[in-house]
């Protein structure tokens, strides 16, 4: 893992911070829209049945990175934007909001998997949670759902998940599953 060149040691988070990883991909397709460097974070609280990724079920399955090495290794490829997927990025959410806050200020656009709702983590009493949130351009949320499985759906595997984009102060949703017109926006108050 080389240092980008565009790099400062001093502006990377803290060293200090660390967050548990199960790999990062570069160069996906099919983990949002473009073309993304994904990081699949381990640690997932929901066990969903029929999880395309069981075994990033446990928080330590993964390897443990600090902050700015995960930093330098995602923004290293300036072609691809960022995916947060897991496990649950929001397990982790105080490490996550620091890296994806670094990667944002390097111009990083930011999908996030959750099995959270949108309403769960913007009622949620967790700083970080929020945090974490406030750093997504995109939240793909909701908890995968066996029986609604549905490879057909752009960016998710069941349909009962849904995409949302930060609007206008607010989220709104796109890839709708809803007839023309079932769009839903959440104001962030």
């Amino acid at each position: 893992m080389g240092k980008h060149p565009n790099d400062s040691s001093a502006a990377l988070p803290n060293p200090a911070e660390y967050v548990w990883i199960m790999d990062v991909i570069h160069d996906s397709v099919v983990d949002g829209e473009g073309l993304r460097t994904v990081i699949f974070c381990a640690g997932c609280p929901h066990r969903c049945p029929g999880c395309h990724n069981p075994e990033s079920w446990r928080l330590r399955s993964g390897q443990r990175w600090s902050v700015a090495e995960l930093v330098r290794e995602a923004a290293g490829n300036p072609l691809t934007d960022i995916t947060l997927s897991g496990g649950d990025p929001f397990l982790q959410a105080r490490g996550m909001s620091l890296a994806a806050r670094e990667l944002r200020r390097k111009g990083k656009h930011i999908w996030a998997y959750t099995g959270y709702t949108l309403e769960e983590l913007l009622a949620s009493g967790d700083s970080h949670k929020r945090e974490l949130l406030a750093c997504c351009d995109v939240l793909v949320d909701g908890r995968f759902d066996l029986r609604q499985r549905d490879l057909s759906v752009p960016f998710r595997g069941s349909r009962n998940q849904r995409i949302w984009e930060r609007s206008g102060g607010g989220w709104k949703e796109i890839y709708p599953l809803d007839p023309p017109g079932g769009t839903s926006f959440i104001l962030v108050t």
